[in-house]
């Protein structure tokens, strides 16, 4: 993997987007913001996920009424997550008129293509800038392929119209997303907002496009940049376009934080994306969020389903501890588990995970060796295998990670 591109660090309260931080999680409600219960719930759900930032929807006055107490709410749960306020179109007068959602806040998210349009753009623009400096606020002008400004497309056509060769559509496209990126953020900076206030992000719904958009705009800036495929779609479809496109630059070093835009099935847990982003980054290498769980596909000689249980459950365990468990054990998320199905490579994996179960395969003897640092501990038998396991698997973690200093971190 290459070294990350040194871009400006901005700070969205307690949390550092660029400038050498870690990459950051971040996720959005897809709750009523007027529903001040069901969106503080939400909002907590994502932050205990993982979310380290949390993006609400302000679109009327009603949601903008409520932004204040959705933040003293989640301050008395403890849940100290930065909200990110997303404007669009009407930003600028419900900012005016609710000053205590301006300073509830974390950030602000503007689209250029939906500020203003004709004359009232630029104006308009101005006014969340304005707003933005009043409070300390930090921006990410966030470009979107599905509402580009088109006075900037426009502009481009008609000077691409005017070359001896002119470039393709889509090359025109990808460049009007850029300049209207950049040129906000340089027009933001003229009205006074530093520098390090100031996030960008020009999303696509096109894996390719992605790519290509954010390699352009990485080598001609050096702002804080936010990575997403906008309108990645559902289920399996959205996460491995989000995967293809974010991996790729990631790879490059390029980009500062994430979110994984996915379509929720009916009735889903919102968590999804955050899980997703986590393990995108995990998986890669760039950073570490809960202990791995190392699992084999199964085959012929795995025709029982349990060790696909076994490994379901280990992993639902170990999700679900973590907000725990992170505050305890310093270094557990970098912890490999190993959940094998039989005897070609399970005492391998296991062996070479930091603790590990090799489960009997069709026809194998019924009995499971535990292996811990690559040295077999136990053999477990019977009909509390998993639960044993799980046990042995709470107690490596409590034997071989030094514990926080509470009061130190309180």
């Amino acid at each position: 993997m290459m070294q990350r591109k040194n871009t400006v660090g901005v700070k969205v309260g307690e949390v550092q987007i660029g400038g050498g931080a870690p990459v950051v999680v971040q996720s959005m409600t897809n709750t009523d913001t007027a529903d001040i219960n069901g969106t503080v719930q939400q909002v907590y759900e994502l932050a205990r996920a993982g979310s380290e930032l949390v993006r609400i929807t302000v679109n009327n006055e009603e949601s903008a009424a409520a932004v204040a107490r959705i933040r003293d709410e989640l301050d008395r749960r403890g849940c100290t997550v930065p909200l990110i306020g997303d404007f669009h179109f009407n930003g600028h007068k419900l900012l005016a008129k609710y000053p205590d959602c301006a300073e509830a806040l974390g950030k602000y998210r503007i689209n250029p293509g939906n500020v203003g349009r004709g004359s009232k753009r630029d104006p308009q623009f101005a006014q969340m800038i304005e707003f933005a400096c009043q409070y300390g606020k930090p921006v990410r002008i966030g470009v979107n392929w599905g509402s580009l400004d088109q006075q900037v497309l426009a502009r481009l056509l008609d000077e691409n119209a005017q070359l001896n060769e002119p470039r393709p559509l889509p090359e025109v496209m990808r460049e009007a997303v850029i300049t209207s990126a950049l040129e906000s953020a340089h027009r933001a900076l003229e009205l006074g907002l530093p520098k390090d206030r100031i996030v960008l992000s020009c999303k696509m719904s096109g894996v390719q496009e992605l790519i290509a958009v954010y390699e352009s705009l990485s080598s001609r800036c050096d702002y804080a940049l936010h990575l997403g495929l906008t309108e990645a779609g559902m289920g399996s479809k959205g996460i491995v376009a989000s995967t293809a496109a974010l991996s790729v630059l990631m790879n490059q070093g390029i980009g500062d934080t994430i979110r994984i835009s996915l379509t929720p099935e009916p009735g889903a847990d919102r968590t999804l994306e955050v899980i997703v982003a986590q393990e995108i980054l995990q998986t890669m290498g760039i950073r570490s969020f809960t202990p791995m769980v190392i699992s084999c596909p199964g085959c012929g000689r795995t025709t029982s389903d349990y060790f696909q249980k076994l490994a379901q459950q280990i992993q639902s365990h170990l999700r679900h501890k973590m907000p725990e468990w992170r505050k305890v054990y310093r270094g557990v998320e970098d912890m490999n588990v190993a959940v094998m199905g039989c005897v070609v490579n399970g005492p391998g994996e296991s062996k070479n995970a930091n603790i590990g179960i090799s489960l009997p395969g069709t026809g194998e003897q019924p009995v499971a060796p535990v292996f811990e640092d690559g040295v077999k501990t136990v053999t477990l038998k019977g009909d509390h295998i998993a639960e044993e396991f799980q046990a042995l698997v709470e107690r490596y973690i409590d034997s071989h990670y030094g514990r926080v200093d509470t009061d130190a971190a309180a």
